[in-house]
């Protein structure tokens, strides 16, 4: 599928130099930074539900650790 992305001059700038650091295109460097928050986001949300497990089943012990 085809995008055609608006950037300011400041972000083709931060493309840009990511893209050379990377040793890459600024698609590809597009295309890396997508998935990569893609990905953070995921963990982000993995690790909210465990938390949120974890608090539910020792409730009772941090209930009492925090008296």
């Amino acid at each position: 599928m085809a995008l055609n992305l608006r950037l300011s001059e400041a972000q083709d700038r931060a493309l840009t130099e990511l893209a050379r650091s990377q040793g890459v295109s600024k698609n590809e460097a597009a295309l890396r930074a997508i998935e990569d928050a893609w990905a953070r986001r995921g963990h982000e949300d993995q690790v909210r539900d465990l938390t949120r497990g974890a608090v539910e089943r020792y409730r009772p012990l941090l209930d009492r650790l925090a008296q």
